[in-house]
């Protein structure tokens, strides 16, 4: 199904179809890299946490500090990766994401005199 576009439009239209599939795509994007951003950090430095506990005699404190260092790790990672994935959702359609339009007026409330 394409849109209709008017007679020197510029804008390009893609079929509903063609956005449905770049949203899908983008979508299990995110979910992949999300699970391994979380996942990768935690499992690599609760074992090297682990692995420098038993070494040294110090459990669970290095263990903890892993955890809390591949949560800060992860937390700055998804958040740069967020605002991109914002960015290529919004590219994919993005006059549905534009704000007012200028050509209409806004009426002002009449004031009380």
């Amino acid at each position: 199904m394409r849109r209709v576009i008017a007679k020197g439009d510029t804008r390009r239209f893609m079929s509903n179809s063609d956005k449905d599939r770049r949203y899908i795509n983008l979508g299990l994007r995110i979910v992949g890299e999300f699970g391994a951003i979380i996942a990768v950090p935690v499992v690599l430095l609760a074992m090297l946490g682990k692995y420098l506990d038993d070494r040294h005699g110090t459990e669970p404190w290095l263990l903890i500090a892993g955890f809390i260092i591949a949560f800060t790790l992860s937390g700055l990672s998804i958040y740069s990766r967020a605002k991109r994935f914002r960015d290529e959702y919004i590219a994919i359609d993005p006059e549905s994401f534009a704000g007012p339009s200028e050509d209409k007026d806004i009426e002002e409330a009449p004031s009380e005199e």
